[in-house]
């Protein structure tokens, strides 16, 4: 399922791919997909259903076919022939759906599960006569008929070296004619199981190579990075300029707040912070708070509206580690309750002589 080729442009492909990237091969149909595993799967899902099935299977087929010669003068050519493809049938179905499920079992395995449509979809450059061309022509197709010899070569070593030995059959030339069959049939079992073993290592070799290339083919480029995290995180110069709105709004938000404060804390020069207390709440909280500039337009806005200044360098520094509109911890409430009280009073002394 995965592309062939590396494209022209894989030489400046030198990052690993991200999640992301992989995520979106997979929604695509591209995965890494060994098919010698899948051929594997599929041969030892047949093997191992030939095992089971035809010692019993086989037999009523012999039995069928020996029947069918003895009264093959009584029956039609057409009824003996239908008869023994139906015996034939029931032996070669199982074996058959065993392959089917082996093959299926291997693929899922290999894709996790994926099952996806969108590789079959036709496209122009599949059906180019160039683009066919250079894969018949170029270094894949020089690939695979290399892996193609490797794999028949391997085979069959194994079953040269299995078929070599025919002891077991001549052995059967001396014994009565049931003894064929079975001395046939454990000739051909060895020779599939050596073809089995040797398709194993193959199969294995083919798997990591498949991981490897696909591994390769997904790799990115550092200008690809950056464009898949502007995707995820958003344009920084987008993202800078929503900050600054943000704080923007806050500064507003904050100064609005400061004509309704109760007391504002200063360093005196450096902070200042805004303390809200209507009486009703649990603690008092900060609803402004700023440094230098800021500070000073604190300040400025309480002195206008005629909130309070009180100067407390460390309980200024103090609450200018909370966050706005967050009510002053408990270690503060002795502090600003008194800062507060002696604010109330010089309040109700102002009343009184006003």
């Amino acid at each position: 399922m995965a592309e062939e080729g590396d494209g022209p442009e894989a030489g400046d492909k030198t990052e690993a791919a991200t999640p992301k990237r992989l995520q979106r091969a997979r929604e695509e149909g591209q995965v890494a997909l060994s098919r010698e595993v899948v051929g594997w799967a599929g041969l030892a899902a047949g093997t191992l259903a030939t095992m089971l099935v035809l010692p019993t299977l086989g037999f009523d087929l012999m039995r069928a076919m020996r029947g069918a010669l003895e009264s093959a003068h009584g029956l039609g050519m057409a009824d003996a022939a239908l008869a023994l493809f139906w015996k034939g049938g029931l032996v070669v179905a199982p074996i058959a759906v065993a392959v089917m499920l082996g093959a299926a079992a291997a693929t899922l395995v290999q894709t996790g599960g994926l099952v996806s449509a969108k590789s079959m979809v036709p496209r122009l450059s599949k059906v180019s006569p160039w683009a066919g061309l250079k894969r018949l022509v170029g270094p894949e197709a020089l690939m695979e008929f290399l892996r193609t010899l490797v794999k028949l070569g391997i085979v069959g070593a194994a079953l040269w070296h299995v078929g070599s030995d025919l002891s077991a059959l001549q052995a059967a030339l001396h014994q009565p004619a049931a003894a064929l069959p079975q001395a046939a049939g454990a000739v051909a079992m060895r020779l599939m199981l050596a073809a089995l073993a040797a398709f194993a290592g193959v199969a294995l070799l083919d798997l990591f190579w498949v991981r490897f290339r696909f591994a390769r083919q997904m790799r990115m480029s550092r200008q690809d990075l950056r464009d898949e995290a502007k995707e995820s995180d958003g344009d920084p110069m987008l993202k800078a300029r929503r900050k600054q709105m943000r704080q923007a709004q806050g500064r507003r938000r904050m100064m609005a707040a400061v004509p309704n404060a109760a007391v504002v804390i200063t360093n005196p020069t450096h902070y200042a912070v805004a303390l809200a207390y209507g009486g009703g709440e649990a603690a008092p909280k900060v609803v402004a708070k700023g440094v230098d500039a800021m500070a000073a337009r604190i300040r400025d806005a309480a002195t206008k509206a005629g909130v309070p200044l009180v100067a407390n360098p460390p309980l200024a520094r103090a609450l200018w580690r909370l966050e706005v509109d967050a009510e002053i911890p408990a270690e503060h409430y002795q502090a600003v309750a008194e800062i507060i009280a002696y604010v109330w009073r010089q309040n109700g002394a102002a009343a009184r002589h006003a």
